[in-house]
């Protein structure tokens, strides 16, 4: 049956045993029931300030309980979330919130100088918790991401908030599912396979911040039934002591699925042996959804480091730099078009997407196909670092490192590494009268009020020579591929690494 998104609280309050858990972080969970009253209590707040049908919420709260009676009160007043991360250095928060003019932002931090918000500690008092009714918002999520140039936009979703409760979910998710959520929620996957799992009756348990062992006990302890993780958290699981590995029962766990970021094949396969090729799987896509792939272990085993065939709902293609379809085992860029047409799917604020004039999109990755139709990813086609699953664009990181007085110049590329896929690695050009060392130093501080910290550089290279030419212009491909060969040789070439390590979040 189709319901509004604003009234899966209420339809499944009314249809399980009273006290089912629906949402469980920690020692904090919350009932159908509870999740109903508090979301219809925050929805009044919400309108109170006035949030109305068709407006914007951006959401800038941690992993928690709160953040989904915050979802579902925003449909319930008919608007659309956005979900940012809480810890949103101030000019990233403004250049988001610029382009999404929210009505109201929830959480966040203070400095963020939104025009209308609700603190995260905020409590709905005074405010009646008895069922309402609104309109349905035009699109059910409006997530971020940065552009080519570093800079963010916004795509909105062109699913209205409204969902099936009879029809199974995407993904192998079964229907009543117990999912667990690894993930910070303000990426796209996490938000989504949450919410899709509570659209279907499902059990959310979350955890606040990931934690290698705390994962294999919740899937032990709350007979979990499908995950989603990046290749970050795999790494981090089968790094392991093998007797702790193999300690927690995994056997309820049906669905493993990968995605954001590449994997190594040889974690891959060590996932297969461990748990069985029926119960991994990988998709290949972007938030914007022209296109998509998906493989299983037991697909991938017979097209080893293969994403997967296209999706039913959509076609691919890959095409040369001339713009022609090459021929199976050629590289080119990857182009999708949905089945319905282009731009069906979404649209950007703050960007305009790279559409070919027949339709045709890219996500500007480079890839081939097979002749049985599988395609294998290469290199990014753009100079995105991939780190962890999240995306950081030199641009952003290297316009805040300009801002150093004593920072001439500089360059951002991704090195490899073991853990994280990719690590953010910074040359500059600084004065050979200036201690370098003492610039690197003091680097964390400086960019603390301007780049998330997980987009700090994690190593540094400073020269005293010039990286750009006089127009700007810059080889980064050369200089990252040439420092990827010396990491290899095992050369010193004057990396200082930063004093505090980044984290992913």
């Amino acid at each position: 049956m189709l319901i509004p998104m604003a009234d899966v609280p209420r339809w499944y309050a009314e249809r399980k045993p009273k006290d089912t858990v629906a949402v469980r972080h920690g020692a904090d969970a919350l009932s159908w029931e509870q999740l109903e009253r508090s979301a219809n209590a925050r929805a009044r707040a919400f309108a109170a300030k006035g949030v109305k049908p068709g407006d914007f919420v951006a959401i800038g709260l941690p992993n928690g309980n709160a953040f989904f009676e915050t979802s579902f009160a925003v449909w319930k007043c008919g608007a659309t979330p956005t979900s940012l991360s809480w810890r949103l250095p101030r000019g990233e928060a403004s250049a988001v919130l610029d382009i999404l003019k929210p009505s109201l932002v929830v959480g966040g931090e203070a400095d963020w100088n939104a025009p209308n918000a609700l603190p995260a500690n905020f409590v709905p008092d005074g405010f009646s918790d008895a069922p309402l009714d609104a309109p349905v918002a035009r699109y059910w999520k409006a997530m971020t991401s940065g552009g080519s140039t570093g800079r963010p936009k916004v795509i909105l979703d062109h699913q209205p908030a409204v969902t099936d409760t009879t029809a199974a979910p995407p993904l192998n998710m079964p229907i009543g599912a117990s999912l667990l959520n690894p993930g910070p929620l303000y990426h796209n996957a996490p938000f989504i396979v949450s919410h899709f799992a509570l659209f279907a009756g499902g059990r959310v348990t979350g955890l606040v911040k990931f934690d290698a062992q705390e994962t294999l006990r919740l899937i032990e302890a709350e007979r979990v039934q499908w995950v989603n993780f990046v290749p970050t958290m795999m790494h981090r699981i089968w790094s392991l002591p093998v007797e702790v590995r193999n300690s927690y029962d995994l056997s309820s766990l049906e669905t493993v699925f990968h995605m954001a970021a590449p994997m190594p094949p040889w974690l891959k396969e060590k996932w297969i042996a461990w748990l069985g090729p029926e119960r991994i799987y990988e998709l290949y896509g972007g938030t914007e959804r022209q296109g998509r792939t998906v493989i299983s272990g037991t697909e991938w085993l017979a097209h080893k480091g293969s994403v997967g065939k296209i999706d039913e709902s959509c076609k691919l293609r890959i095409l040369s730099a001339d713009g022609k379809d090459v021929a199976p085992g050629e590289s080119g860029e990857i182009y999708f078009l949905p089945n319905d047409g282009a731009g069906c799917t979404y649209h950007y604020l703050g960007a305009e997407p790279k559409r070919r004039t027949d339709g045709w999109e890219s996500l500007g990755d480079i890839g081939r196909l097979d002749s049985d139709g599988y395609l294998y990813l290469g290199d990014r086609l753009a100079d995105m670092v991939l780190r962890g699953g999240a995306n950081i664009y030199p641009a952003e990181v290297e316009a805040a490192l300009m801002a150093h007085p004593d920072v001439r110049s500089c360059v951002v590329v991704g090195l490899p590494d073991p853990e994280l896929g990719q690590r953010v690695h910074a040359i500059l050009e600084i004065d050979a009268a200036k201690d370098a060392q003492a610039v690197v130093d003091g680097m964390a501080g400086f960019l603390g009020d301007r780049l998330s910290r997980y987009k700090h550089p994690e190593s540094y290279e400073a020269l005293d020579m010039m990286l750009r030419d006089d127009s700007g212009k810059v080889r980064r491909t050369l200089l990252r591929d040439e420092r990827a060969g010396w990491l290899k040789e095992g050369r010193d070439f004057r990396i200082m690494p930063a004093r505090a390590k980044a984290t992913a979040e």
